[in-house]
């Protein structure tokens, strides 16, 4: 205050809840500045301009919800016709979520990864029952219609207006960092991180768990597979803090 009386500089904007004689609440924010060693102050009543503020954060947490309940909806939809789906997408979100953390993704990233790792295969909808149950090996027509589970996904949750890149990372989790991957072959930065996180994440738990087709390979050779895949498969960045996730004692629920 002293500091700012000598130099005639602007006081911090202070903002205080006025209680009225009919017992309703203001809020006024006071804004000044010292000169000539007085105060210059100016009260503004930013009542109705908190109260939006209100409405606007309840309208995001009711929006929030409903992107939740969409894709809780969405994920119960292919589960019910592959329930190997079901963990999966779980604990592949689960270690996604903590892979990003690791990285320092934002907050709002982290979400983004979240609900597209919910339903990451939201596409195998579209793929016949008794190939996702198949004990065997598949056909290269069976394993080329499996390989259409990205874009399907993709063309489903586009029309869905989510704040983040929830189609995109679907469409490219099975992509690969040398440009192996599908549906479009893309290959590095082009593949956004979201789903670089995303596709390191998949394969760890898939390996790890049991399949029709296979048993579970388990946790060790999930990460020797993405250790010696690094930087060719998949992204070296998002291996290490993979590997590091693991080193700290990460564990799917």
């Amino acid at each position: 205050m002293r500091e700012a009386q000598q130099k005639g500089e602007e006081l911090h904007p202070i903002e205080v809840a006025v209680t009225c004689k009919n017992g309703s609440i203001r809020f006024v924010m006071m804004t000044g500045a010292i000169v000539s060693n007085r105060v210059v102050a100016i009260f503004s009543d930013i009542t109705k301009r908190r109260q939006v503020e209100q409405d606007l954060k309840c309208s995001y947490r009711q929006l929030q919800e409903t992107f939740i309940s969409t894709v809780n909806a969405l994920a119960s939809t292919v589960e019910m016709k592959d329930p190997y789906t079901a963990g999966h997408q779980r604990w592949t979100t689960q270690l996604a979520c903590a892979i990003a953390r690791e990285m320092g993704l934002s907050s709002q990233q982290i979400e983004g990864i979240r609900m597209a790792g919910l339903i990451h295969d939201i596409g195998k909808i579209n793929i016949p029952a008794e190939i996702l149950s198949k004990p065997g090996r598949l056909s290269d027509v069976q394993y080329q219609m499996v390989k259409v589970h990205p874009q399907v996904g993709c063309d489903i949750l586009r029309e869905i207006k989510f704040p983040w890149p929830v189609a995109e990372i679907v469409l490219q989790h099975h992509e690969r960092f040398d440009g192996s991957g599908y549906p479009e072959g893309l290959s590095g930065n082009a593949i956004i991180r979201e789903a670089r996180i995303l596709a390191v994440a998949d394969v760890v738990e898939a390996m790890a768990s049991h399949r029709p087709y296979r048993v579970a390979h388990g946790i060790e050779q999930a990460i020797e597979e993405i250790s010696e895949n690094r930087g060719t498969l998949f992204d070296p960045d998002v291996v290490d803090a993979c590997l590091t996730v693991f080193d700290k004692g990460f564990q799917f629920d």
